[in-house]
């Protein structure tokens, strides 16, 4: 290991780590104007979706260039928790991995080993893209294992018989709690009000909590979120780019009685 001072510490894992709030703004769509612009709006990392969208390895690459030096980080969710997904947006740049349906304590235990070099993991060494875009000087290797930031989903009923020893995992940084997922696996279709939710809600924060993993999970607007952290969440997905134009056109049409798409419809995301 390096044992130089290093000057750089993923400013997710930062905020995290000072108790402060964490947003993110999803990317679902492959517009790189979209990303590069939304990188410098506020955002601490921009959630390039992978496993609900078509965003592609050939996107995730321009979008890591094209918001470098830029304040948001870039994070992946990538389609399946397996080894070889999360090496190929790695080796793209990114600062973080999203793992969906980590399910078990195996699972946890791939992801935490997919993002880091051996000994500590089983991250394969061919990361040439990553290394000419990654923040930090000197041993990308070194650094990488430092700062990438590891984030479990979970998002199904079979979780909450083992959560304790999924939050127990060495090398997850966050639990992120899926919840619209966790709601159809409970066989609630969805919706969110439901006391069994709330309750395995509140089982998986107060496993986080005991393991010392930080709390994720979506919030819509500034007045969920401050509920929530008063619950012990800090980090949030809170809107995709087409979410952001949506809510820009309602503010300007709304007023004139003219918001909506015709038939009724409404807008995606």
């Amino acid at each position: 290991m390096d044992t130089k001072e290093h000057t750089w510490e993923n400013p997710v894992l930062s905020r995290l780590r000072s108790g402060q709030p964490v947003l993110a703004m999803t990317l679902v769509s492959n517009n790189v104007e979209a990303a590069a612009h939304a990188a410098g709006l506020g955002f601490h990392f921009l959630w390039v979706e992978m496993e609900h969208s078509p965003v592609t390895l050939e996107t995730l690459r321009t979008v890591v260039l094209a918001t470098r030096f830029l304040p948001a980080m870039v994070f992946a969710r990538v389609p399946v928790n397996e080894l070889w997904t999360a090496k190929r947006v790695l080796d793209q740049g990114v600062t973080g991995v999203i793992f969906p349906f980590t399910g078990t304590p195996e699972l946890a235990a791939q992801a935490a080993a997919a993002c880091r070099y051996p000994p500590l993991g089983r991250r394969g060494s061919g990361a040439g893209l990553a290394t000419a875009s990654w923040p930090e000087p000197g041993s990308y290797y070194d650094s990488a294992d430092r700062n990438v930031a590891v984030v479990a989903v979970i998002e199904e009923k079979r979780a909450l018989d083992d959560i304790d020893a999924i939050a127990a995992v060495p090398g997850i940084d966050i639990l992120f709690i899926g919840t619209s997922d966790l709601s159809f696996s409970l066989g609630l279709r969805g919706r969110q009000d439901e006391p069994e939710l709330k309750e395995a809600v509140a089982r998986i924060a107060a496993a986080a909590k005991k393991h010392g993993k930080f709390l994720g999970r979506p919030a819509k607007n500034a007045e969920q979120i401050r509920t929530y952290m008063e619950q012990g969440f800090l980090l949030f997905q809170v809107c995709t780019e087409l979410g952001l134009m949506s809510l820009g056109a309602q503010q300007i049409l709304s007023p004139l009685g003219l918001a909506g798409l015709p038939g009724g419809k409404k807008a995606l995301y």
